[in-house]
């Protein structure tokens, strides 16, 4: 998730720098999403080797308990906290003076992840009720789509493609970050403390009081965090939402060169691409694979449902949503974007990973049979997804590129007119 706006601002990294004055810093290497998801990527690859040669030792160490959660736990009520932290930061961007503040603008890629996460969920549902070995509780699972990703693979294969592509796959993660949001709060909360939750609604509120009266020494609002985190995970209502809200409480300033949402995203988001998400998928993705679970892959119905909901769901639902809204409302593709390219972000949006592992847990918190079938499912899903996706975009970019070496002088219009590419 990057703005351009935000680039154009001096900022001070909270790591030192390598070495000379021109070179890279860590943390900006860290905020560079091809870093992030092959940090990602390799995570989870270690994952699925350690589960593979020592399932024992993975899984004690997973299972293994520090203070009162175990490590898995923490990796995925505690540190996924603080992604969830940067996704609220964004969401509030985008509210404020981003594609969201704009809804007539975003009108195609909104409705388009309202539709990409209906279809995946309907499809799983129909294969699991259709099923006398089916699951139901699993229709979240092939909701989500995997932004850092996503974005990691439109920018390794992305290089010709328009501007608007990757407008259009931004504004549609994040409007399907916020759907997953939802999802887990109204769905995934149960056993509701009044007190543990008016605990954590107070810590939100201190720290909105706090922001609207410009008060911007982060050490004062570590603690508040973790407090906040604290009581939301004892409310029932499940600990991520605590980072949503207070990113979404944060206070931006437009034109300001001192942002908040800049300066908190600044600090945090190298952390949570470099460690938090790695972590997760490394407490996540160690799935044994064995020749049963590869069979079990194209006929068990969760991990059919999960699979054809982010591959054919995907791609059914943004397609769909994306042509209905364009044909029956004044709204447009962005300029120079064609079918096809949507067709192409629609297949890159089921690289599903982070949330959906994250739904598989909340599916499926005691069944560790059925949450390693549905996270196998997920890995394999969103592979396919990357490799498919990234290789339609690619010639999507190059098709591009050598329809604006014909035409130099000409500027590319909105799909469905007679002078763009094909």
């Amino acid at each position: 998730m990057t703005d351009s706006r935000k680039n154009s601002r001096p900022r001070m990294s909270i790591l030192r720098p390598v070495t000379g004055p021109n070179a890279l810093h860590l943390s900006d290497v860290l905020r560079n999403e091809t870093t992030g998801g092959l940090l990602m990527l390799a995570a989870t690859v270690a994952a699925l080797l350690w589960a593979n040669l020592s399932q024992h030792s993975y899984h004690f160490i997973r299972e293994l308990a520090v203070g009162p959660l175990t490590i898995e736990e923490w990796a995925a009520d505690g540190l996924l906290t603080i992604f969830f932290f940067i996704a609220g930061l964004e969401l509030k961007r985008e509210f404020v003076e981003g594609s969201l503040s704009r809804p007539a603008d975003a009108l195609v890629p909104i409705v388009a992840a309202v539709c990409g996460m209906a279809f995946p969920a309907g499809i799983y549902t129909v294969f699991n009720l259709l099923s006398s070995q089916g699951h139901p509780a699993g229709w979240a699972i092939p909701m989500a789509t995997d932004i850092a990703f996503a974005l990691a693979v439109l920018a390794i294969v992305g290089s010709g493609l328009p501007q608007a592509v990757r407008a259009f796959l931004l504004t549609l993660a994040i409007a399907d970050d916020l759907g997953s949001i939802i999802v887990i709060a109204v769905f995934f909360s149960s056993g509701l403390d009044i007190w543990w939750l008016l605990g954590a609604i107070g810590c939100i509120a201190l720290w909105g009081v706090m922001q609207h009266f410009h008060i911007d020494n982060g050490w004062w609002y570590v603690p508040i965090f973790i407090v906040g985190w604290w009581c939301m995970l004892h409310s029932g209502v499940h600990a991520t939402i605590a980072g949503v809200a207070f990113g979404l409480l944060t206070r931006t300033e437009e034109d300001a060169l001192d942002d908040p949402v800049d300066r908190w995203q600044h600090k945090v988001e190298p952390w949570s691409a470099g460690a938090v998400v790695p972590f997760f998928a490394l407490m996540s993705a160690g799935v044994e694979v064995s020749k049963e679970t590869f069979l079990g892959l194209w006929t068990h119905p969760i991990s059919l449902g999960i699979i054809c909901g982010l591959i054919g769901g995907k791609v059914i639902g943004i397609t769909l949503g994306s042509w209905l809204t364009a044909r029956f409302t004044s709204a447009e593709l962005g300029r120079g974007v064609v079918w096809r390219d949507i067709i192409a972000v629609a297949t890159l949006a089921g690289i599903g990973f982070t949330v959906s592992m994250l739904m598989t847990d909340l599916s499926f918190p005691k069944d560790h049979a059925f949450a390693d079938e549905a996270k196998a499912s997920v890995l394999v899903a969103s592979f396919l997804a990357a490799i498919l996706g990234g290789a339609m975009l690619h010639h999507r970019g190059k098709r591009h590129s050598l329809w604006e070496q014909k035409h130099p002088h000409e500027v590319p219009v909105a799909a469905g007119t007679s002078n763009n590419t094909d």
